[in-house]
């Protein structure tokens, strides 16, 4: 059984205590025979393979057409449009998860193999922190799904941390880093845990010390980076590492297999389960797309006093609220949540179940009085485990991850009108006279947030609830960027001319 899937806790073997030898997926045993088996005559055994068969076949297609349903219901039909037909829905219900064809990178950090290779060095080094004994792969192990498989692990002091360790898996596309969102880029998570006195409690000035008494390293960063100087500084260490950690993209599974057109990929209890899942679960509401989440940022109504965003961007509609974690490999890296509390996929599945703790910041996502029979919930978890791999994962080499970025955007919108709905910014890329004011207008039902980080112009919209209208004045010329602080991948750029 693998990590996080069953009711036992893991092998300490996969707690970082031994790690030498690699856990596997046991492979399933026979099922034993029944009583009064061996006096079954032939003609019984058949039909019962028959009765079987036509099970598996009916479940096949009552799932299949469930996610058709489900396709319909989730997908908002747009006013003249005609609904496509179940099989039409499915496909663009799939697509959805598709795996993408580039690797995001910020134009100022363009990677290379020089850089990649000194980022996972880096990585791996023990001297990044204090006592030399605590290194970023310490806390993100590749054995355990570049977690630690703790509910909440422990750095320099020995004492146990806060939040429990998130994995890495698909941080290239993550807009906001940390449970709650403290880092907007990989260059700036870096510092975080580097300079926590209970992470590494050590600085970037004292990283640069130690690798500059190194003869290897001097020359490693100056391959990495011929056209800086001082080649080793806090930025360089920081741009190695993030070069590095936009490599770890999760390798595909059956569930991709699937989506790219193998039918028979899935089983049928997994696709009943990814029914539930797109369903009545209504879990991909918020773990959508090819990592399973949105990145944005929601209380699941788990208990605490932890106020997660909202104390971070002094917002209390975003109170309590965490970032939805990606599920790509997700039977690796147990225990879950941002507090390790939930031992098991199963303790997950009734938590969502049960509701948690009723209060006014609840996400409105999440499904409410949702009840699930055995199977039902033996189905979903099922189709979680297919998110992962059979052995102990490793970042996938699909040549698309070396791809290049795609070309540049179609020209902005002409308009002064942006509405929120669905988690996006409608349209998000628009064109202003300097002196316009730029209404943005909620059409979603979830509280929105509007949010300008420039030092032009620092705009906080605060909580923007549904129906409600916030007006913009831009200070000048420019192209300025805006986002949702509560759901960051809402994503919208301003020109102003």
């Amino acid at each position: 059984m693998r990590k996080g899937v069953g009711t036992s806790p893991a092998p300490r073997s996969w707690r970082g205590e031994d790690r030498r030898e690699e856990p596997r997926r046991p492979q399933a045993q026979p099922a034993p025979a029944r009583p009064g088996s061996r006096a079954m005559d032939e003609e019984g055994c058949a039909e019962r393979s028959r009765r079987r068969c036509a099970a598996s076949a009916f479940m096949l297609a009552a799932a299949t057409g469930f996610l058709a349903i489900a396709a319909l219901t989730l997908r908002p039909i747009s006013p003249g449009v005609r609904a496509a037909e179940p099989a039409d829905a499915l496909a663009v219900l799939k697509a959805g998860f598709a795996r993408p064809t580039f690797i995001p990178h910020p134009v100022d950090n363009p990677p290379t193999a020089a850089k990649i290779a000194l980022g996972k060095r880096i990585f791996e080094d023990v001297e990044l922190s204090a006592t030399g004994t605590i290194a970023c792969a310490s806390c993100h192990d590749a054995k355990l799904g570049f977690a630690d498989g703790e509910p909440k692990g422990k750095g320099v002091t020995g004492r146990r941390l806060v939040r429990h360790t998130p994995s890495l898996w698909n941080v290239a596309w993550s807009p906001l880093l940390f449970w709650d969102g403290r880092a907007s880029s990989l260059e700036d998570q870096i510092r975080f845990p580097i300079e926590h006195p209970d992470e590494m409690g050590s600085t970037l000035a004292n990283a640069v010390d130690r690798f500059s008494r190194h003869d290897s390293y001097v020359r490693a960063f100056a391959e990495a980076f011929p056209t800086d100087g001082p080649r080793i500084s806090p930025r360089t260490i920081a741009q190695a590492l993030a070069a590095y950690e936009r490599t770890l993209v999760s390798p595909p599974t059956r569930f991709d297999r699937w989506v790219a057109g193998d039918p028979g990929a899935l089983t049928p209890s997994e696709l009943a389960g990814f029914a539930i899942f797109s369903g009545k679960g209504r879990c991909s509401s918020c773990h959508a797309g090819f990592a399973f989440t949105d990145h944005g940022f929601y209380d699941i109504g788990l208990p605490g006093s932890d106020k997660g965003r909202g104390g971070q961007i002094g917002l209390s509609a975003a109170d309590h609220a965490f970032k939805t974690p990606t599920l790509r490999e997700l039977a690796w890296t147990a225990p879950y949540m941002h507090d390790g509390s939930l031992a098991t996929l199963d303790d997950v599945v009734r938590h969502y179940e049960s509701g948690g703790v009723t209060r006014s910041t609840r996400s409105r996502d999440l499904p409410q009085g949702l009840v699930l029979s055995e199977r039902e919930r033996s189905d979903l978890v099922a189709f979680l485990e297919v998110l992962s791999s059979e052995t102990p994962p490793q970042p996938s080499r699909e040549t698309w991850v070396n791809a290049a970025m795609p070309a540049a955007r179609a020209p902005p919108a002409d308009t002064t009108l942006v509405s929120q709905a669905n988690k996006l910014f409608h349209p998000q890329y628009v064109r202003v006279r300097s002196g316009e004011l730029l209404t943005v207008v909620n059409d979603d039902t979830r509280t929105h947030n509007v949010r300008i980080y420039d030092p032009r112009f620092d705009y906080n919209s605060g909580a923007q609830e549904p129906r409600e209208t916030v007006t913009i004045r831009f200070p000048g010329p420019g192209t300025f960027e805006a986002f949702c602080a509560i759901h960051p991948s809402m994503r919208l750029t301003v020109v102003v001319e």
